[in-house]
């Protein structure tokens, strides 16, 4: 169970801060189960009510900022995922987003940033569906990363960059 105040990535929602632990708001009578109200961090304006022992939805707590910076210190080692299969490839980007598995989101990344380049320097159109899943999968690590490591959201990209520069020197 996750406490007040406490940031989660929730599924479908991305980070959100658990505002209140509740009765059912919804039907006031069932006393028996507890709801999270979770407030998405990067979205305002967004209320998500949820039960406590939901199964259905993947909740976890957001990394800190020790977690952070191994995983960066991890990303040069950290396999690409080159599937031919179209359909294939799509579903281990969509579980991956779903999941919200860091790991996961990273290979997402290393891949399609990699593939954009590739498709560039044929003079090939980049597919529509990788731009969609690599920016779906950097808006889901930057918004952790960036609570995680107390900087804008906006400057994960370049910190994972330099820290990982620095550590190859």
């Amino acid at each position: 169970m996750f406490d007040v105040g406490e940031l989660i990535m929730c599924e479908g929602h991305g980070v959100c801060r658990v505002t209140t632990i509740t009765d059912n708001p919804i039907d006031k009578l069932d006393k028996k189960r507890k709801y999270y109200i979770l407030e998405p961090v990067f979205e305002k304006g967004s209320t998500i009510y949820t039960p406590v022992d939901n199964e259905k939805i993947i909740m976890r707590k957001i990394m800190d900022e020790k977690d952070a910076k191994k995983l960066i210190g991890k990303i040069p080692e950290i396999e690409t995922v080159w599937i031919k299969e179209e359909k294939t490839r799509e579903q281990i980007y969509k579980e991956a987003i779903r999941t919200y598995d860091c790991h996961s989101l990273v290979q997402i990344i290393k891949t399609l940033y990699l593939r954009k380049q590739d498709r560039v320097q044929q003079g090939k159109k980049v597919l529509s569906s990788d731009e969609h899943y690599l920016k779906r999968a950097e808006e889901l690590l930057y918004s952790e990363m960036s609570l995680a490591l107390s900087i804008p959201k906006e400057s994960v990209e370049e910190y994972i960059a330099e820290e990982i520069h620095k550590n190859n020197k």
